[in-house]
């Protein structure tokens, strides 16, 4: 039997003979579309390892019931904390393509009419997994056809099917719903200490929200009513009031052991949604220098609509603002002993 031999295995000669320049034959008349096309290449790779990475974590939530003292949160975790790191080095290789100047992408941008980014089925089924809405997106009439300069009829199939199963989002919400910490039976030695008409209401939250209330400003009192709507009556977005109750809790007692990798994995979407931001930015801002403010090359509005996109396109935005309802640690309701028990894995 034959030795594997490195290049075999990565199939080095398929990546390496794969980079088919339209502007020039022969490299003496080479320009920047082959930098071009190998970033390009690059990106779809590490796509390619995102959404294989997204599934991975996907699984794990539809599977069931998460076991928090099993490895199923840390191996969360772990896979989303290894697409911010992609996504870090995706920001990074934006430096490079920056070496190009407008001058040297006029020198080939017309053979790759209509091609475009936005054809990127890779990046469509990211943001579909991730849970990015079509009613969330800038120019959503830009979005469902195969008109010249947008996804093709097969490409657009596998987004609508990732479209309809349970995105990474939805998976969260009910994983945050099912937060048992809440729970009567944690919280019989709880004294309350907010007097409170409201009788539908966990004596927890009249506590929390009473402290909430004497933490805001004069100028911030409007934000009590907000925290009513948010936690009690339409939740934020498309997440619940019980989730985001549940991720507003897991945030306040982070330093609780049992809290410990749930807050990571609400804090790594948060940084996830940040860095595509940052990708998205640094793409605008990149396309601006290059074209100005033409058209893109498939057919978009070019620089006006990635810097639409800049202010919609986040699939974990509320999740984000949950800061906005945080107070001092020392201001904190002090947790019943049960809980705290709980919360410190003893069985």
């Amino acid at each position: 039997m034959q030795d594997l031999y490195y290049s075999d295995y990565i199939e080095l000669d398929k990546i390496l003979n794969s980079q088919h320049p339209r502007s020039f034959e022969s490299m003496e008349d080479g320009n920047d579309e082959m930098l071009f096309i190998i970033i390009h290449q690059a990106y779809e790779l590490w796509f390619k390892q995102i959404i294989f990475e997204l599934d991975l974590a996907r699984n794990i939530f539809i599977k069931g019931d998460i076991n928090d003292n099993s490895a199923d949160m840390s191996n969360v975790v772990h896979k989303l904390k290894r697409i911010g790191k992609i996504l870090e080095l995706i920001n990074q290789q934006v430096g490079v393509l920056e070496t190009m100047t407008a001058l040297d992408f006029l020198e080939f941008r017309n053979v790759l009419l209509p091609a475009s980014g936005f054809q990127s089925k890779q990046f469509r089924l990211i943001e579909a997994k991730l849970g990015l809405k079509m009613e969330q997106r800038y120019k959503t009439e830009y979005y469902k056809h195969t008109r010249r300069g947008s996804l093709s009829e097969s490409d657009l199939r596998e987004v609508n099917q990732a479209e309809s199963e349970s995105t990474l989002k939805e998976l969260i919400i009910q994983w945050l719903e099912r937060m048992p910490y809440l729970d009567e039976r944690y919280w019989k030695e709880y004294q309350q200490v907010t007097e409170s008409d409201s009788m539908d209401r966990h004596k927890f939250w009249v506590d929390y929200r009473n402290a909430y209330q004497t933490s805001l400003s004069k100028s911030e009192a409007g934000r009590l009513k907000e925290f009513d709507k948010v936690f009690f009556e339409e939740g934020r977005g498309d997440i619940s009031p019980s989730a985001m109750r549940a991720a507003l809790f897991i945030t306040i007692y982070r330093d609780l052991p049992i809290f410990q990798f749930p807050f990571e994995l609400l804090n790594t979407l948060s940084e996830i949604d940040e860095l595509l931001s940052n990708w998205r930015y640094r793409h605008f801002m990149m396309v601006r220098r290059m074209i100005g403010i033409r058209i893109g090359t498939g057919g978009t509005s070019g620089a006006g609509y990635l810097e639409g996109t800049l202010s919609q396109h986040y699939a974990f935005r509320e999740i984000t603002e949950v800061a906005t309802f945080l107070i001092e640690r020392s201001k904190r309701p002090a947790l019943p002993s049960a809980l705290k028990e709980k919360a410190s894995f003893n069985v």
